[in-house]
């Protein structure tokens, strides 16, 4: 009863940090997911949704439905990152306020150690697996790098930005909110979701629907490339999903300045330093598109807080053994 109990809470705090990481900008849920040993039953469980349910619930009921669906471990997990969401809402919040650097250190140290812990579980280290970590991190990082294309309310597209993007949640290191401002699509999603509950025009409703149709077919999809890749190709996927989070590492170093951004209100593409503030920055009015990497004391708006900084990178690299210990005991 004890163990039951202790398995569900387990569930419900992975749950937890899964949703804190949606909220940070950069950082992906999936990688939590790995690193707390849940990746491939949160992959084979998405995997198992699909119309044969409607089946399954008409000969076996709700009981067999729940089990076919995984039920337990979906509405625990669920559970957790809606509360995981809603605090950092708050938390996070703060900390990127008044722990900006602090923050992004603990998560540099967190996806270094996370990347060693992952490569450790390549049962066979050969050129071609080394080249498919190199392969994943040149991926990484070239997204990283890149520039936002223009958006558009084009039905079809964004059934293909919502497959796209709900693919990149599932990947560690890959965050799918950058991927959609990638697309060009992040105010345009945004402000049509905003009509469509304010006015529920048609339009918008229509757009927010083919969104939704296309991170649905792209769950359903991806769960199914990623669950036959780790099937028949695990060390082949372990590698490239740890090249994925080395290479994430260029957009989550402590220390960076804004280059450009863009005004949320207009869509202008800014680029002069000069009229940044720290207010500015803060608010919700601006999404950053491009960041410099800078040593701490070139760092703009922020205090520094280097000693801080240190101390949370080295919790960030050390806490991955904490998590793996639930692992090894759940």
């Amino acid at each position: 009863m004890e163990e039951n109990i202790r398995m569900r809470l387990d569930l419900i705090v992975k749950g937890l940090a899964m949703g804190i990481a949606e909220v940070i900008p950069g950082v992906s849920g999936g990688t939590i997911a790995f690193i707390t040993g849940i990746y491939e039953e949160l992959i084979n469980t998405i995997k198992s949704i699909d119309f044969s349910l409607v089946e399954v619930l008409r000969k076996e009921g709700i009981k067999g439905f729940w089990q076919a669906i995984n039920g337990q471990f979906l509405l625990l997990l669920g559970s957790g990152m809606v509360i995981g969401v809603v605090t950092g809402i708050f938390v996070i919040g703060y900390l990127l306020s008044n722990y900006q650097a602090p923050l992004w250190a603990f998560f540099f140290g967190l996806i270094i150690s996370s990347s060693i812990y992952i490569g450790r579980k390549i049962d066979q280290w050969n050129a071609g697996v080394l080249l498919l970590v190199i392969l994943g991190f040149v991926i990484a990082f070239g997204v990283t790098l890149l520039s936002p294309a223009e958006g558009t309310t084009n039905y079809l597209i964004v059934l293909l930005s919502g497959m796209i993007t709900i693919s990149a949640l599932l990947l560690p290191g890959v965050s799918g909110s950058f991927i959609l401002l990638l697309l060009g699509m992040y105010t345009i999603i945004r402000s049509q979701a905003e009509m469509a509950l304010s006015t529920m025009a048609m339009s918008s409703l229509l757009v927010i629907g083919f969104f939704a149709l296309g991170c649905f077919i792209g769950l359903v999809l991806f769960s199914r490339i990623l669950s036959y890749t780790f099937k028949h190709y695990k060390n082949q996927t372990l590698a490239i999903l740890t090249g994925f989070m080395l290479g994430s590492l260029n957009k989550i170093w402590p220390w960076r300045n804004p280059a450009s951004w863009m005004d949320k209100n207009t869509n202008e593409i800014v680029n002069d330093v000069s009229v940044m503030s720290k207010d500015i920055l803060l608010s919700d009015e601006i999404q950053l598109i491009k960041e410099v990497k800078v040593l701490p004391s070139d760092y703009l708006f922020f205090d520094p807080q280097i000693t801080i900084s240190i101390v949370s990178f080295l919790v960030g690299l050390g806490i991955v053994l904490v998590l793996s210990k639930f692992e090894s005991e759940g």
